[in-house]
């Protein structure tokens, strides 16, 4: 899917997809998302093909936008399913007019906005979590003592 043949004789475009500030020419899907899609998004056993082709069809369709403004690595899908993404230049691979091009690291699901409430503001629902584990960890030295 990288590579398209354009109409002249033998030259390639390099194929991507852009989202926010980066041209997506590349997806790569953790273990770790592989295993947060199927308990969190669709239970069965997807491949990682099945799961890449479904995120592809959402970038070309532009239905993978950022979760918040300024955030660089949480995003929405269809205004529903929370994603986290990392992204790295590929190395000696330009667009046509030399710009670079990225990969997207899918880190992990997060789920869907619709089942689970939390994820509708992230920041709250972090904070509440280190919260919860650093009480957690308060009461368990207390009973070692």
């Amino acid at each position: 899917m990288r590579d398209k043949v354009m109409d002249r004789w033998s030259t390639y475009e390099p194929f991507y997809v852009p989202l926010a500030d980066k041209k997506i020419a590349d997806i790569v899907i953790t273990h770790h998302a592989r295993t947060r899609w199927i308990s969190r998004v669709e239970s069965g056993d997807p491949t990682l093909e099945q799961i890449s082709d479904f995120l592809w069809m959402k970038l070309k369709e532009g239905y993978i936008k950022p979760y918040y403004r300024n955030e660089q690595d949480v995003y929405l899908i269809d205004d529903d399913l929370v994603m986290v993404a990392e992204f790295t230049r590929i190395e000696q691979e330009t667009d046509i007019a030399g710009n670079p091009l990225h990969k997207m690291i899918v880190v992990t699901f997060l789920g869907r906005m619709s089942e689970t409430i939390e994820l509708r503001d992230l920041k709250s629902y972090y904070s509440w979590l280190r919260h919860s584990r650093r009480m957690t960890l308060i009461k368990n030295s207390r009973k070692r003592r």
